[in-house]
């Protein structure tokens, strides 16, 4: 029988460049199977471990602790070595202090930083969908695969901060003027801003913002800027 969910390995000079990987060892290196993040922006438990926090030294090392149940991501146990590790993932390790968040930073799509324990229950999720179904509520879909039914008012660009795991919607950060928007995606990646304007999209052009950087002002598509707070950002970024 062939396999119905894609190949479990990649080869190395086709990895995103955020992996960190060396491009001149072995051919092939274990890749993301489908799961809450695209492909081309997350990155596989196995590889995290060993190239991008280097806490074990081979693959095999890799297996044994992932198998073994020691890596929590967002609070639930993963136990697959190709398993989606994305945007605002939060990483716990067994029998490790440190609590890591996976952010974009100005030389990386994604970087893991040290988190306080306090935050580690909480995450920032983008609304990328919502759904109008029966008695009038909304199912919410977020960039990282997840969903839920809600009858607050959110909309397709807002930024929900919400519990994990149980995914309880603890606030509601709108995309709109005044807001602090982080560049998720493209030159950009990693930075803050503050939301200038918000610029409806048209036929030919998508919804974009017009977001300040310091002393300049750039227009950017709206699906990669996440909204993360009014005057700073709700959770720890950097």
């Amino acid at each position: 029988m062939v396999s119905i969910s894609g190949s479990k390995k990649l080869k190395r000079q086709m990895a995103p460049q955020f992996w960190g990987i060396g491009r001149k060892d072995s051919r092939f290196v274990v890749t993301v199977r489908p799961g809450p993040h695209k492909k081309s922006y997350s990155i596989p438990t196995a590889v995290f471990l060993r190239d991008m926090l280097k806490v074990v030294t081979s693959l095999r090392e890799a297996k044994s602790a992932i198998y073994s149940g020691s890596v929590k991501i967002d609070g639930v146990v993963r136990k697959s070595l190709h398993h989606a590790i994305g945007l605002m993932d939060v990483v716990e390790l067994e029998n490790v202090s440190d609590v890591y968040r996976l952010v974009p930073a100005e030389d990386k799509l994604l970087k893991p930083i040290k988190i306080k324990e306090s935050e580690k229950t909480k995450k920032l999720v983008r609304v990328i969908s919502k759904t109008t179904i029966s008695k009038g509520k909304l199912q919410i879909g977020f960039h990282d695969g997840r969903s839920t039914i809600s009858d607050s008012k959110i909309n397709v660009g807002d930024t929900c901060l919400i519990q994990i795991p149980e995914q309880k919607i603890l606030e509601i950060i709108k995309l709109e003027p005044g807001c602090q928007g982080l560049v998720t995606r493209g030159n950009n990646t990693g930075r803050i801003g503050k939301i200038e304007t918000v610029e409806e999209g048209t036929f030919i052009l998508p919804k974009r913002v017009i977001l300040s950087l310091g002393d300049k002002k750039i227009e950017i598509p709206a699906d990669i800027i996440m909204p993360i707070g009014k005057e700073e950002p709700v959770i720890q970024l950097k």
